[in-house]
């Protein structure tokens, strides 16, 4: 979407920019002779960045663009959950005191802090002050303290990182019944006010070196402007968005709270805000998918959760592929279940059903494409199998790259074919060991398709971090240590009073992403930060190509269709043009045997390359896609002998036709074929 302003509207935000600035910023002071990286006015005091050297510009000598990617962060997910469950903010106009320190009722000694002792066990009890002292936080187990401080996020930046996607998070059912909140729980509330406080974030560093567009931290929303920022040796930041409710599109006993309308509408709020990737479901179905489980006593409360949201729990199924979903939590959650009304209970699953029942629902299809329509990137952790199958196919008919998974929350069979659609995919900040031995057992597949690799730290988002390997563990960071391209020298992080060493603490907050890159080299050698380098251009090849997708013409919409047979019913038509006439809501239907035939007339020669078949329940198991110049001789395109129904693409070598015939060889159901509609792409 183009906005187009006037001069006048332009010079109008310019100002309000410097007025922003001024009032974010501390005065600058002399700076002169100061290298380009090092701001004219940090904050006094503040924290160290203790990096030394010049951040590397450009690109490769192939043209490439170099460094590591974040696909997954959080910055400002204090603002989410009713604004009291994360504590600490990522910036302060107020100064570094102000912007970590712990909530409130953490004083005086973690008495209150009831989700720090949920998430971490024991009683929550700890050191609440954060500056100067930070006693007991950041920490890897601490699941309630700001990771994120802006300075902390410099020294990633310093390190070579040049990708970082902050997604926008919240979850209105754990802000309503957690004890501590100052605002809403509306969900969109929360995410316009964490996607303006990234753009003010941005204004305040901006302030740092002089004004507007000087900082080194840049939101970007295109791929082109993402490269241009990297090659100034800054970090481009994208926006995302992960939420359980987008658009209000939750549903209470199956039923969808929100309408085509409220997704357009929505989809457009958020373009407009910057967001370029986003979640349809996280946590609890809604009205767009079915979410993938979580296990263990965390599944348990979020299930309770789920009920609360939606009035129904999570139901299972037998999976139909090798994919499946997360084992469901079975084990007791008390403090959530109390929360259940009064003879409502958690119920058991069946050990060997371990699918969600709920897939891509009708609006969740039509999100989806809205989210092509608008050339955004659709993530797919945390949609269940079946609604992830259902994208995949939906993106693989289309031909569309815009397929991201961003934090290792998606079943690994579905690995290969994120690849081959032109998609990104970035592990968990797992501990050093455990990130090494995922990235070995998809290195096959991304040397395959030439592609690097990335990481997602999810700081901020509850999910706990590399715990340390200890000082005396076979190859250890040593510090200071020399960044992957060799430029930069780092050291121990220091903020305050405390200095953290990764070996010892762990990844503590988000300045020690280089030292757990450090890690990783020193556990599984060089090649797998190598990887890790070219992460960065793989995520911009998958954005730009996403960009650049045009939808191809149907050239079967509407065209003459015939068939060997159409089941007939008195109150509607299940004629072969019912198949082509580009209502997903229509089919044609055969009768039920075998050998049935569906034909469509393109009405003149085209190079035809591929043919995307979407099937009712009525589905061929054996199959052939067969083309023809004059309707008379035919030649097999495609066939298969083990389809599954939903939505199959056949793309073949393209040739000359002018008909194209679905010949069914054998059904899959006690019924005959059918279709709701077939598309036919040219090469």
């Amino acid at each position: 979407m183009t906005t187009y302003r006037t001069r006048r509207h332009a010079g109008f935000v310019t100002l309000l920019l410097l007025v922003l600035a001024a009032l974010l910023v501390p005065t600058p002071s002399s700076a002169a002779d100061r290298d380009w990286w090092d701001p004219a006015a940090r904050p006094v005091p503040d924290s160290g960045i203790n990096v030394t050297g010049e951040p590397f510009k450009g690109t490769d000598s192939a043209g490439e663009v170099r460094g590591f990617v974040d696909a997954h962060n959080h910055i400002m997910s204090n603002e989410a959950f009713g604004g009291r469950l994360i504590c600490g903010k990522a910036f302060s106009g107020k100064g570094i005191a102000d912007a970590l320190k712990d909530c409130p009722e953490h004083y005086p000694d973690g008495s209150l802090a009831v989700f720090d002792f949920i998430t971490n066990g024991g009683d929550g009890r700890h050191d609440p002050v954060g500056w100067p002292s930070f006693a007991d936080w950041p920490a890897h187990d601490s699941l309630t303290h700001q990771q994120n401080y802006y300075a902390w996020i410099e020294r990633a930046w310093r390190g070579g990182q040049r990708v970082l996607v902050n997604d926008l998070v919240t979850n209105g059912v754990i802000c309503s019944v957690y004890f501590f909140k100052d605002r809403s729980c509306d969900e969109m509330t929360s995410i316009r006010l964490q996607a303006k406080l990234t753009y003010d974030l941005q204004v305040y560093i901006d302030g740092m070196y002089g004004g507007p567009g000087k900082g080194w931290f840049r939101i970007v929303t295109d791929s082109a402007q993402a490269r241009d920022v990297i090659a100034q040796g800054k970090l481009a930041v994208v926006l995302g968005v992960e939420t359980s409710e987008p658009f209000g599109c939750k549903q209470i006993l199956d039923i969808a709270q929100c309408d085509r309308a409220d997704i357009d509408a929505g989809l457009d709020e958020l373009y407009a805000l910057g967001v370029r990737s986003m979640f349809l479901c996280h946590k609890f179905d809604n009205a767009l998918c079915g979410v993938r489980f979580d296990s263990g006593a965390l599944g348990t409360a979020i299930n309770v959760g789920q009920f609360l949201s939606t009035g129904t729990f999570w139901r299972t199924e037998k999976c139909a592929g090798p994919q499946a979903d997360n084992p469901i939590g079975l084990a007791a959650a008390p403090r959530a279940e109390k929360e259940l009304p009064e003879g409502v209970a958690v119920p058991s699953y069946a050990e060997d059903a371990q699918c969600n029942v709920r897939g891509l629902t009708e609006l969740g299809e039509y999100a989806v494409r809205g989210m092509m329509q608008r050339n955004m990137m659709l993530e797919i952790d945390h949609m269940s199998v079946k609604a992830t199958g259902r994208v995949l196919d939906i993106f693989e008919a289309e031909s569309y790259p815009g397929v991201l998974s961003s934090h290792s929350w998606m079943d690994l069979n579905w690995t290969e074919r994120l690849y081959g659609l032109g998609g990104f995919a970035a592990q968990y900040m797992n501990g050093s060991e455990q990130f090494v031995a995922e990235a070995e057992r998809t290195r096959s597949l991304r040397d395959e398709h030439g592609v690097g690799y990335g990481y997602g730290t999810d700081m901020n988002g509850v999910g706990g971090w590399p715990a340390p390997r200890g000082a005396d563990a076979p190859n250890p960071v040593t510090y200071p240590f020399r960044s992957v391209d060799g430029g930069s020298v780092l050291d121990r992080q220091t903020t305050g009073e405390r200095t953290w060493d990764l070996n010892t603490d762990g990844a503590a907050h988000y300045g020690l992403v280089p030292d757990w890159i450090e890690d990783i080299r020193r556990v599984g050698g060089q090649a797998v930060v190598d990887d890790l380098f070219r992460g960065a251009e793989s995520y911009l090849d998958t954005w730009g190509a996403s960009e650049r997708h045009r939808a191809g013409a149907n050239l079967a919409r509407n065209a003459r269709a015939t068939a060997s047979s159409a089941e007939w019913n008195p109150f509607t038509s299940y004629a072969p043009g019912r198949a082509v006439d580009g209502d997903a809501g229509t089919r044609w239907a055969s009768d039920w045997s075998d050998d049935q035939w569906l034909g469509i007339d393109l009405g003149a020669t085209h190079r035809v390359g591929r043919v995307t078949l979407d099937w009712e329940r009525a589905y061929g198991t054996s199959y052939r896609v067969e083309l023809s110049t004059d309707g008379t001789d035919w030649r097999t395109a495609w066939s298969t002998t083990s389809g599954d129904g939903g939505l199959d693409t056949a793309e073949f070598t393209p040739v000359e036709a002018r008909h194209v015939r679905i010949a069914g060889l054998k059904r899959g159901t006690q019924w005959g074929y059918s279709l709701h509609e077939v598309t036919v792409h040219g090469g």
